[in-house]
């Protein structure tokens, strides 16, 4: 696969001017670097900013907070995947022998299916914005792939993509299986619909000490988000908590 170029970029970013320009730069200099490929993802490290570290660093923090609790992993708004290969890693290094750890990935993988009225106005809402590469999920299966092997009972798959609108493709995988019990879902869909439909579909399958990540909580930007927690949950029967790591990222324990 290699039609990035038909693929254009969406950020929504809050850096200055100079930042940003500062970063197209450094852009320039990863592709120019000098490391031999072989080499390459063993140095990944070199190109890491501050910021990308920090995610990291939190989803890692909410894997260990979800590390007690039985039942799966689901993120909510996939897009590229980094987050289900973090997962993945963190399962591999936590509880490599886990088997009963499945990680589930919902994504339409073709955009915002639809937007609403409460999902704000901000330039980036649109229907069909954050797509990727057509068949980009077969990709990624490949990525997810590669890091099982890494793992201990690699011939067991323990990781799902579900492709498609997830307030139905959701729905259908909870009826095919009745037994999921979540122990961590993650939402980054940033729109109101999806996540309120699907906090409203997995409210069954919590259990106490459950973890709900949330990508933009209390920002104007993606108001939806916030709507939608507010609605399904109500914003006084959780604490809603964060990370010194992340500005925007939070996460409520079912209590």
């Amino acid at each position: 696969m290699n039609n990035k170029a038909n693929t254009k970029p969406v950020v929504s970013t809050d850096s200055s001017a100079t930042e940003a320009d500062s970063r197209k730069s450094f852009y320039q200099t990863f592709s120019d670097c000098p490391v031999p490929p072989a080499e390459m993802l063993n140095n990944l490290g070199l190109f890491m900013r501050r910021q990308d570290l920090s995610r990291i660093m939190f989803m890692d923090e909410l894997y260990k907070k979800a590390l007690p609790v039985h039942g799966v992993i689901m993120e909510f708004g996939v897009r590229w995947g980094q987050n289900l290969a973090l997962f993945s890693s963190f399962r591999g290094m936590y509880e490599p022998y886990n088997y009963n750890r499945k990680i589930i990935g919902f994504d339409t993988f073709e955009g915002f299916p639809s937007v609403s009225e409460k999902d704000g106005n901000n330039d980036v809402i649109k229907k069909g914005a954050y797509s990727v590469t057509e068949g980009y999920e077969h990709y990624l299966d490949s990525v997810l792939q590669y890091h099982e092997s890494e793992s201990p009972l690699s011939h067991i798959k323990k990781y799902e993509l579900v492709k498609g609108d997830a307030t139905a493709t959701l729905e259908r995988y909870l009826a095919d299986n009745p037994q999921t019990i979540i122990a961590m879902a993650y939402f980054d869909f940033d729109i109101y619909e999806p996540t309120k439909i699907c906090l409203e579909l997995i409210k069954d399958h919590l259990t106490k000490g459950s973890v709900i990540g949330f990508d933009e909580l209390n920002y104007h930007k993606f108001p939806g988000e916030t709507l939608a927690l507010k609605e399904v949950f109500g914003l006084d029967k959780y604490t809603i908590r964060r990370s010194p790591l992340s500005p925007l990222t939070s996460y409520i324990v079912i209590e």
